[in-house]
């Protein structure tokens, strides 16, 4: 077993990408070292992954193949999770780790909430407690207001 903690899936979202199809982002932050997710998909042989995969369009650079080791891949485009669609980076936040024969994408990196996860985050997490010192949000870490005013901040890590 890893010393490592899960992280919920919940804490992650799969939309759009700028790099490639559909990606994974953060729903909120990820420690540096968290398990974010498993790797799931049918278990099958190289043979059986690459008769699968034989017709596939050269052009066509969707992966969802993971080798776990000499006798084994996991065919996530078959019962996969949205671990398929974490993007290949040159520079990335997380990394695969198998274990016992099992695959997980693990932060290599503390990773942020993207700012535009939430158009309206600041109604969505709005403090109305009507203080005359209020920053306007429940989000962390706070910004302070010049002295006299009241306006919301647009931090994007929630408070926990």
């Amino acid at each position: 077993m890893s010393r490592l903690r899960q992280v919920d899936p919940p804490q992650i979202e799969v939309r759009s990408s700028p790099l490639h199809g559909l990606g994974v982002f953060a729903a909120q932050r990820i420690r540096k070292g968290m398990r974010i997710i498993e790797y799931l998909g049918e278990r099958v042989s190289h043979a059986e992954a690459d008769r699968r995969y034989e017709d596939k369009d050269a052009n066509d650079a969707h992966t969802f193949l993971f080798i776990v080791d000499a006798r084994t891949v996991i065919d996530a485009g078959v019962a996969g999770n949205e671990a398929r669609f974490v993007n290949h980076a040159c520079e990335p936040n997380c990394e695969s780790v198998i274990e016992d024969r099992r695959v997980f994408i693990e932060a290599v990196r503390t990773i942020q909430r993207e700012a535009d996860d939430l158009p309206d985050v600041d109604a969505v997490f709005a403090c109305r407690c009507g203080s005359a010192r209020c920053r306007g949000s429940m989000l962390w870490p706070p910004r302070r207001p010049p002295p006299g005013t009241r306006t919301a901040t647009r931090s994007r890590t929630p408070r926990r």
